[in-house]
């Protein structure tokens, strides 16, 4: 296991990259702390496999460094980096049983019988597969198959990370639940650094003590999964995490003070705006409340979607979509109500990033 350092990292497919738009990667600094569960979370496209490849050796980037407890990594070959890495799709060998492919990394390694029959009995007991240890790969479940794949990766003492790529792509959603949990547990279990990559963002938060958030090739924020929920440090995160995900609305700021549409909207703390750029305001569904009279900002109810322990209410202020989060009654569609926002939870944003922060009421 090893801390892993991302240092000035940047990278292009193109020979001769000139600006930012040619990078896949743009500058990249990241700490990961040895024994740490982390997650990389955007939608595709957004260079997060990019990232796992580089870290993972595959591929050498254009600029910066990768450091495993400190040691300069960033022109070695996979082999020598002590990685494991577990796949969309699970790598087994069909015709070997479950016992032979769990202990295939060790044997490949020239450890002795003794410690493959300990390990592989320890990490099968972890994956409660115990019972199909003599069970022919090829006739196993896919939700087992992949849990053979991630053993895989776990068998071996001497990994500097574990990494993730999407590996739960092909699972049956019903049964996706279970694996995370377990992946969970296992972190917990085997303490190692694992780096989990994902576009779901509940995989994401259910697994990863910290979570990246990637947006065209940058870091946009690094925190836990209540940091990214209750405090985006950019719209897109605000947009990305939550279902659904954060109303955002444009704003004008004047004096300190946003209006939305000529109405004022109080916000958590002092605005700070000043100079050129677009302004808006940012508020989560779940701290948007709805009432059929007294103050606040008059809109029309759209629709309402009920989805079991809550209901969505979307409603239309000056042309604007926003959703409201309710538990109990909710209006019907073609009802004007008011909304009312939780100020402490109203925030403001400036070319996307946010620029409010807490204390008195702006």
């Amino acid at each position: 296991m090893a801390q892993i350092k991302l240092s000035n990292l940047r990278h292009s497919y193109t020979p001769d990259p000139k600006d930012d738009a040619d990078y896949a990667l743009k500058k990249i600094d990241l700490t990961w702390d040895d024994g740490g569960a982390y997650a990389l979370l955007g939608p595709s496209g957004c260079g997060k496999s990019t990232l796992l490849n580089i870290i993972s050796g595959l591929l050498v980037p254009s600029e910066g460094q990768i450091l495993f407890d400190g040691k300069d990594v960033t022109a070695l070959p996979p082999a020598r980096r002590n990685i494991a890495q577990v796949f969309q799709f699970p790598v087994i060998y069909d015709t070997m049983s479950v016992y032979d492919n769990l202990a295939f990394p060790l044997r490949n390694r020239g450890r002795d019988e003794d410690l493959v029959r300990k390990r592989v009995t320890s990490i099968a007991e972890m994956l409660e597969v115990s019972d199909m240890l003599s069970t022919r790969a090829a006739n196993l479940s896919p939700d087992n198959k992949q849990k053979i794949s991630m053993g895989r990766g776990l068998v071996r003492e001497d990994v500097n990370v574990v990494m993730f790529d999407e590996p739960l792509t092909v699972i049956d959603p019903h049964l996706k639940w279970k694996l995370r949990s377990k992946l969970k547990e296992l972190h917990l279990r085997v303490k190692a650094t694992m780096i989990y990559v994902t576009h779901d963002q509940t995989e994401a938060l259910t697994f990863a003590d910290q979570v990246v958030v990637m947006q065209e090739g940058e870091v946009v924020q690094i925190g836990s999964p209540v940091d990214l929920f209750e405090r985006p440090a950019h719209t897109f995160v605000g947009h990305f995490i939550g279902s659904p995900g954060m109303n955002v609305l444009p704003c004008d700021v004047s004096d300190g003070a946003a209006f939305f549409a000529g109405e004022r909207i109080a916000l958590e703390g002092p605005a700070g705006v000043s100079g050129n750029g677009s302004a808006e305001i940012g508020i989560r569904p779940e701290f948007v409340s709805v009432s059929e009279s007294g103050s606040g900002l008059a809109a029309t109810v759209r629709k309402v979607a009920d989805i079991g322990r809550h209901k969505v209410v979307e409603a239309v202020a000056h042309d604007r979509r926003i959703h409201a989060i309710l538990e109990g009654e909710a209006p019907g569609a073609g009802e004007t109500v008011n909304l009312q926002f939780m100020q402490s939870q109203t925030r403001l944003y400036k070319d996307g990033w946010l620029v409010s922060r807490p204390g008195e009421a702006a």
